[in-house]
């Protein structure tokens, strides 16, 4: 039976479900932080970055399926969430990008395909822009390019739920667990500082591309989603219906199919 947490009134009171039990795990020394990181499964290499003042647990319903799968999830923790910590330098997302390189030259990961939600699909879609020798392929789930990909904020009952889940996993993960303000301040500024990537960079991507947008996403215009698939070379455009900027909690089997969608192109590509 497909299980749905549209409201996230699950998701605020229990968070996600458990990741299993880790193959190996550990905390990374990069460029001033300590990057958290764990391998699940084994097979072709995924990673997931997830959003903006979550953490790697937040794939609760996407590691199981991808294990199953036959693929080797990696999930790390962006610095300063979870149980990464972070230095004084401002948030950028050729940092948190640099991070996971770094990650994945810990584990001796020549190429992986990445799914990314939110900041976490920005970072990912940098990756592919930078170091395309390194990506097999993109899912690219609820973020912006360029400033003109935003809403207006308007807060709602499931971002509050959203938000107050995160404070709580905040404060039991980190190592400075009364830095939460601290680090909605330090995101919020590079949120409102980048992405700014222009058509030409964008065009400059030549990895396989699927961008996936909520149809009730709170954040994002769906205008934007349909440039960035129209801009990025062969990328795909997928519109999840009935759900929001949440969608890898509310609706978890919608989510996975884009995601395994791209994983096929990945693999075809090889």
């Amino acid at each position: 039976m497909p299980t749905h947490d549209d409201d996230l009134i699950r998701f605020e009171a229990e968070g996600a479900p458990a990741l299993p039990e880790a193959a190996e795990q550990g905390h990374l020394p990069h460029s001033g932080a300590s990057i958290w990181y764990a391998t699940y499964g084994d097979g072709p290499p995924v990673v997931l970055l997830h959003g903006g003042l979550g953490h790697g647990g937040n794939w609760g319903n996407q590691v199981p399926a991808l294990v199953a799968a036959g693929y080797r999830a990696i999930v790390i923790d962006s610095r300063g969430h979870g149980r990464s910590t972070r230095d004084d330098r401002p948030y950028t997302y050729d940092l948190l990008a640099s991070d996971v390189l770094a990650v994945l030259d810990a584990l001796r990961v020549p190429r992986a395909a990445f799914t990314g939600w939110s900041d976490g699909a920005v970072t990912a879609l940098i990756l592919a822009r930078h170091a395309p020798e390194r990506v097999t392929g993109v899912l690219y789930f609820g973020c912006n390019m360029d400033p003109s990909g935003t809403k207006e904020f308007r807060t709602t009952p499931v971002v509050d739920r959203c938000f107050a889940r995160h404070a709580r996993d905040y404060a039991e993960l980190s190592a400075t667990p009364d830095g939460f303000e601290d680090l909605v301040e330090a995101v919020t500024r590079m949120q409102r500082s980048g992405p700014d990537y222009s058509a030409q960079e964008l065009a400059w991507i030549r990895v396989p591309v699927t961008v996936a947008h909520a149809e009730h996403d709170e954040f994002i215009e769906r205008a934007h989603a349909e440039y960035l698939a129209n801009t990025i070379p062969g990328a795909e455009l997928s519109i999840l219906a009935g759900v929001s900027h949440f969608a890898p909690l509310q609706r978890p089997e919608l989510f996975n199919e884009a995601m395994f969608s791209l994983l096929d192109r990945a693999n075809a590509d090889g």
